[in-house]
Order: C-alpha cells, then sequence, then structure tokens
C-alpha cells in the first residue's frame, strides 16, 4: 500500500503490474476500497500498471461518519488530483457502481486526463428525459435504501444494513453467502453510508452524456436486474461512440463472479 496526498487528505492506493503504456486506474464504489478488485488485479496487471485506490475516507482509514467532505464533488475532484499526482500523462479509467459515476464526471470536466473510460454499471440517477417509459424489473433504485441502511447502522444494526444493501442489487440471500473477506470489506467500510446520505450526487443528464468524447466501454453484469441494469443501457445511447459489453451469468460485482470474462473485455477495449 502507498499514499499519495490529495487536496489535504492522504490517498491509499495499490500499484502493480507492468509499468510501460498508461496507467490503469480503478475507483471502487459504495462500501469499497482499494480491495474491491482483488479478483482482476492479476489478470489486469499482466499487461497494464494497475493502481487500485481507496477514495476519501474509505479503509484503510476507519472513518466515524463525522465530517462534511464526504461529497460527490469531492471525491471527484480528489480523483482528478490522484490522476494528476501521478503525473503519467493521461490514464485509463475503471468505475464500479458510484466510481462509475465518479468516472463519468472526471470525463466530463477533465476529458484531457483520461485516454480511454470504464463504466462498469455506473450508479446514479437518470434525469427525466432519460428515464424509460415503462419502470424496469427488479429491487427498487438503490438511492432510497441509502437512508434506511444508514438508520440501520446508527441504530447499531451493522449486519441488517449490508444485507439490505447488498440483498437489495444482487438477490435475497446474497450477503449471507457471501465470503468472509468481501464481508469485512464492507464492514470497514460501513460508517460511509452515514455521509453518502447528504452527498449530493446530482442525475445523469442527457446533455453531459453527449458530451462525453473521452472513448468508453458500459459494460453490465447479464443478471443484474433493476436500474444498475437500466442505467449504463441508457448512457451508452448518448455517449458518443459508446462500446458496451455484457458479462454473462453476472451480477452487479462482476469481476468478483467472472474475473476472468470482466478483465478479458476490458483488455480488448483498452487494446483497441
Amino acid at each position: 500500500m502507498q499514499m499519495f496526498s490529495v487536496n489535504g487528505y492522504d490517498m491509499a492506493y495499490l500499484d502493480l503490474g507492468q509499468a510501460n503504456g498508461p496507467p490503469l486506474v480503478l475507483v471502487h464504489g459504495t462500501l469499497g476500497d482499494f480491495r474491491t478488485f482483488n479478483a482482476v488485479l492479476g489478470p489486469l496487471s499482466k499487461r497494464h500498471r494497475v493502481i487500485s485506490l481507496s477514495l476519501r475516507r474509505f479503509f484503510p482509514e476507519h472513518w466515524d461518519g463525522i465530517g462534511n467532505d464526504y461529497l460527490m464533488a469531492q471525491h471527484v475532484a480528489d480523483v482528478i488530483g490522484f490522476i494528476e499526482t501521478l503525473s503519467a500523462g493521461p490514464v485509463d479509467l475503471v468505475g464500479h457502481s458510484r466510481g462509475g459515476h465518479i468516472g463519468f464526471r472526471v470525463a466530463q470536466a477533465r476529458p484531457e486526463l483520461l485516454r480511454k473510460l470504464v463504466l462498469a454499471e455506473p450508479g446514479g440517477d437518470l434525469e427525466p428525459a432519460l428515464q424509460p417509459t415503462s419502470a424496469p424489473p427488479g429491487p427498487v433504485p438503490l438511492g432510497p435504501r441509502i437512508p434506511i441502511a444508514a438508520a440501520m447502522v446508527r441504530n447499531g444494526d451493522i449486519d441488517g444494513a449490508l444485507a439490505l444493501f447488498v440483498d437489495g442489487i444482487d438477490g435475497e440471500g446474497v450477503w449471507a453467502r457471501w465470503p468472509a473477506p468481501a464481508r469485512q470489506q464492507l464492514r470497514d467500510n460501513i460508517y460511509t453510508l452515514l455521509g453518502q446520505v447528504g452527498e449530493n450526487r446530482k442525475p445523469f443528464l442527457k446533455s453531459e452524456a453527449q458530451s462525453i468524447r473521452t472513448p468508453t466501454l458500459l459494460i453490465g453484469g447479464g443478471d443484474t436486474r433493476g436500474a444498475l441494469a437500466v442505467i449504463w443501457r441508457v448512457l451508452a445511447e448518448h455517449i458518443p461512440g459508446a462500446r458496451t459489453a455484457v458479462i454473462p451469468g453476472a451480477r452487479h460485482w462482476m469481476f468478483e463472479q467472472a474475473p476472468q470474462e470482466f478483465s478479458d473485455v476490458v483488455l480488448e477495449f483498452l487494446a483497441a
């Protein structure tokens, strides 16, 4: 583990693999950290220098949820500052879920920092102009569940909050079946849910998607249901030249469920 001081905060990251070519920066989602992509670090680092970072207030910090700097805009600024601190020229960026939302905002604000962009089921809301005419099958969107889970955390029901979060995305009983290391990672970051309630995340706008000029790949799990199965497809329709890929048999945490397939899709896109 290494550290960069970015915007007055020490950001932890893993740095491994080949040093030639543009770095591949990995940005985790809700309750994740630099360990989120462990299952694909091996395959990806065989051909790239891979940098997996932890966002502000995530592990290895054990945050207590107190403070006012857990904001979407702050995390976007931190990723921008991190890339600038690398001083390695334009990078390739992979963002998952909430990290995909961050990647989208980085491409929108500072396209010169990116060579290529991969969004794996980016999280967020769609503006009304982008909403499908019919509601997608599956659970309610993630956003409304966050305040409920945060209240459970405040009341000491950590596992209840995590079951609500994970099962609401990947299906009933999934949290109970997750392996111990994956469960511990989410527990290590549980208090970031308190910050996420007031993170001030803006919806995706049609005009914003149309403004993206970074070559972009959007990836979804073949078995993902609900809003997360819709958002990436809608964005792909409006980001100029966007490519898409589906990982068969996988759900939201597709890089854990099908690591080789996920890596192959990403590497093929980066090499094209």
